[in-house]
């Protein structure tokens, strides 16, 4: 039985308006990402859900509360589902990485591939748990685009706060909805 995976990027928040990498950084939503969680939530009350998941970082357990209660579920929070480690580019913008990294290194953190891997290894652990199933996981931007060019080599740069991004898993892996 294939799992229905409705994948979303967290709300907004402060470093988000700021431009500034956020990682492993742990900012709260603002109001404008808790007024788009409890709109994720209301559009996603209409349709069936059977589990909530979120990434542990508190932005995506922020986004994550609403649309589990709107389903009587409690949150599932699974640190495999965390935005990539930027490392040394925590907290900073563009033009300030650029400054200090001119050569475009990032010390610390993770590779994509290592990211891919560990979010791609959590994905498939929860729909293997939840066969027949819709589930729905707050995560991050990076995650999304994880799973985008592993089902479609789907290289959108830009996630907006709250987009559902739908796939289902099967024999056949992930494929897109």
């Amino acid at each position: 039985m294939d799992t229905t995976l409705l994948l979303v990027r967290h709300g907004e928040t402060d470093w988000n308006l700021d431009g500034r990498w956020q990682g492993w950084a742990d900012p709260p939503l603002n109001d404008t990402g808790r007024a788009q969680a409890a709109e994720l939530a209301h559009r996603l009350s209409r349709e069936p859900v059977d589990a909530v998941y979120s990434s542990d970082l508190r932005r995506a357990l922020e986004t994550a509360e609403p649309v589990a209660a709107a389903h009587d579920l409690r949150v599932v929070a699974d640190p495999g589902l965390r935005e990539i480690d930027v490392g040394a580019w925590s907290g900073l913008t563009r033009p300030e990485i650029d400054a200090r990294f001119p050569d475009g290194s990032r010390p610390g953190g993770e590779t994509h591939e290592q990211h891919s891997a560990r979010v791609l290894a959590a994905l498939e652990q929860i729909a293997r748990a939840h066969p027949g199933q819709r589930v729905v996981i707050l995560a991050h931007g990076g995650c999304v685009r994880v799973l985008q060019r592993s089902v479609a080599d789907d290289l959108t740069k830009l996630i907006p706060n709250c987009a559902v991004y739908e796939v289902r898993f099967g024999d056949d892996g992930f494929v897109p909805v």
